[in-house]
């Protein structure tokens, strides 16, 4: 909540009565009887009538103002604490047109006009000098807590008192749940950029689904899209978009004609392998597989260009030797390839008007991540499908799934195997054309993952129109550490890679203005808390549960929480008015949790691979139910996090 909006927690707590008091300071009732006894008029209570003109216009004043105000007894009735799907559909319904949360009154929603939810991992209520959390049976953990206003001259060794900001702006803080189970903590990203598709979204993929099932043998259901191709980073054909600026040496296939004919559609299961050069990678080999006959069709060795500095083997399975007697060019490798996937030419010798006859389909090129291949190539081409793209992650989007994980897990074959040998291309394309071939027998759902989740800038990319938007017209950004835009920002319109926490200011504040829904992430407290640490290695299987840093001191935290404190002020200073923000920390200390799990891992491992009780006891490797028990009790602590709501007016 917003301070000086509201201070209630709950809509359901009763109001006050006050008794109304005359002019003169004496209740209305005995000031009229004075006047009676008096022989005089009814006194005029004119300071009521103020009062309740000035109570009037303040309510007046409220209702044209958006405000959170929580619900406690929706809260209550859950018996559980708000999770962090609840506060990625809150952010749905604020920007987008998601049902409203019954755990939280919203008035006047459609005022709103900008979302910003800012992951601040580390602010805890020790931090924040809130209560503690109850503990008796009788009152309940999950209702807001109220923060205390800092006092005027606020004691300097609290660390409250360096990030007054949280004090003076909002009123509570709810308590959160992270996702997870008994043994662990799942991602905190991944819960709040993934969601459940809505009913209607889900009707018109069962539709689609349906539909494509009675023609589940067709290929051409599964080109890529334009939009798939750009989000890809594809090389896109000038005739589709204008998007992609051809370099030196650069090629395209001729444009596919809009009538041309579907029979004889031709396939064409093709892969590269690279060496590094001078200039980056270059093609060094590219094998190409007729998708109907199964025979490789071309095989060819290429000369790079710029002398090698690294020929790859581990991953291309070049070597000096093979290319030592090589001259084939790049320039003769696409010309073959050129002709291959150009619309073959019409008979001569058809016994059809030609007048009348279709022309001939456009080739289809099939492949693995295929980007990587047409950049080697140097070629852009239309009709593309794309193994990684067909075929979904077992965690969803944007993640790819590893070509040879797939054709393990849906072939029932191993490839790469070579090892240092490097890749085959051969064994690479037979393997996409295998994959092409088993979702074609078995239709569309075949080896999805997640069919019923999205990321939430698609759904907001379908939202309907809402304060003067266009519908599908939500601009969304992702800041954050690191390269969002490969991970959970690769669907937002704006993703912006930062170092630090001032980058992330800097890009919060570029992005706002121009966007709707904007996402950032302050790590600064969590890297000085200690929380963010490499993965657990081996050696952490025999670290004591005990065994983790203690925490920083007040005097090492104070600079953190005082820039932090900053940053925060600074973004919501420069927030357009009816901008609602949400702040939530996600998750507590998660370090005891890690190393338990570690420990679990190491020691569930060793009783996989056949070792016998004297050699995990040597190996310091055990495991109790004591120590389960500890486990989920720290997977509890580590899951608890802060919300705080509040709407710039």
């Amino acid at each position: 909540m917003k301070r000086g909006l509201s201070e209630m927690a709950s809509t359901d707590e009763p109001h006050s009565t006050k008794k109304v008091k005359s002019e003169n300071g004496k209740p209305a009732a005995a000031a009229q009887a004075e006047g009676q006894a008096d022989g005089g008029e009814w006194t005029k209570v004119e300071k009521r009538k103020k009062k309740k003109v000035s109570k009037n216009e303040g309510k007046v004043e409220q209702t044209t103002q958006p405000r959170f105000m929580y619900s406690n007894h929706e809260i209550v009735k859950r018996g559980h604490a708000i999770t962090i799907d609840d506060v990625r559909d809150l952010a749905l319904h604020l920007i987008a047109d998601a049902p409203p949360p019954n755990w939280l009154r919203i008035d006047n929603v459609n005022m709103v006009q900008k979302v910003v939810a800012l992951l601040v991992p580390g602010l805890t209520p020790e931090l924040l000098s809130l209560p503690p959390l109850p503990t008796s049976a009788t009152q309940n953990p999950n209702l807001p807590l109220s923060i205390p206003l800092l006092p005027s001259t606020p004691d300097t060794d609290t660390t409250a008192a360096n990030i007054p900001f949280i004090a003076s702006t909002f009123s509570h803080a709810c308590p959160t749940r992270a996702p997870g189970d008994q043994t662990r903590m799942h991602s905190v990203l991944s819960t709040f950029f993934t969601g459940p598709v809505s009913g209607e979204e889900k009707k018109r993929r069962l539709t689609q689904r349906v539909q494509s099932e009675l023609n589940k043998t067709d290929p051409t259901q599964y080109l890529l899209t334009l939009e798939q191709m750009i989000e890809n980073d594809y090389p896109i054909p000038s005739y589709m978009a204008d998007v992609f600026e051809k370099g030196t040496g650069w090629l395209e296939t001729p444009q596919p004609a809009e009538n041309e004919s579907k029979a004889k559609q031709k396939i064409y299961a093709i892969d590269c392998e690279m060496c590094l050069t001078e200039d980056g990678k270059e093609l060094t080999r590219v094998c190409i597989i007729d998708y109907n006959t199964g025979i490789v069709i071309y095989d060819q060795l290429v000369k790079p260009t710029k002398p090698i500095l690294d020929y790859l083997t581990r991953w291309s399975g070049i070597t000096a030797e093979a290319l030592g007697p090589v001259t084939t060019t790049l320039a003769q490798v696409q010309a073959h390839v050129l002709r291959l996937l150009s619309p073959p030419t019409a008979n001569p010798f058809s016994s059809t008007p030609k007048a009348t006859e279709p022309p001939p389909p456009t080739p289809i090129l099939l492949g693995h991540s295929l980007e990587s291949d047409l950049k080697a190539l140097k070629i852009c081409h239309s009709r593309c499908i794309d193994t990684a793209l067909m075929y979904h992650h077992p965690r969803g989007r944007p993640l790819k799934p590893g070509l040879a994980w797939l054709t393990k897990k849906w072939c029932g074959r191993e490839i790469q195997t070579r090892g240092e040998g490097g890749h085959d291309p051969e064994e690479d394309a037979r393997a996409c054309l295998d994959l092409m071939k088993k979702k074609l027998e078995n239709g569309p759902g075949y080896g999805e993952f997640k069919v019923d989740y999205e990321s939430i800038f698609e759904r907001m990319g379908r939202s309907n129109g809402r304060n003067g938007r266009a519908p599908g017209g939500v601009k969304s950004a992702v800041v954050d550490h690191g390269n969002p835009s490969v991970m959970h920002g690769a669907k937002a319109n704006t993703a912006i890679g930062c170092k630090n926490d001032d980058e992330i200011l800097e890009g919060l504040l570029n992005v706002i203005p121009s966007h709707h829904f904007v996402f950032g992430r302050f790590m600064a407290l969590a890297t000085t808390l200690g929380w963010v640490t490499p993965k657990a290695s081996a050696d952490v299987a025999v670290v004591p549960a005990t065994a983790v840093d203690p925490p920083p001191s007040a005097a090492e935290l104070a600079p953190v929480l005082t820039q932090l404190n900053k940053q925060l002020k600074t973004l919501h200073a420069n927030l357009p008015p009816r901008t609602a923000i949400v702040i939530f920390t996600g998750h507590s200390d998660p370090r005891r949790m890690s190393i338990l799990n570690a420990r679990k891992n190491a020691f569930d491992s060793a009783l996989k691979s056949g070792k016998t009780p004297e050699e995990m006891s040597l190996a310091g490797l055990k495991w109790s139910a004591s120590e389960g028990r500890e486990l989920e009790e720290a997977v509890e602590l580590a899951r608890r996090g802060l919300l705080f709501l509040g709407i710039k007016q």
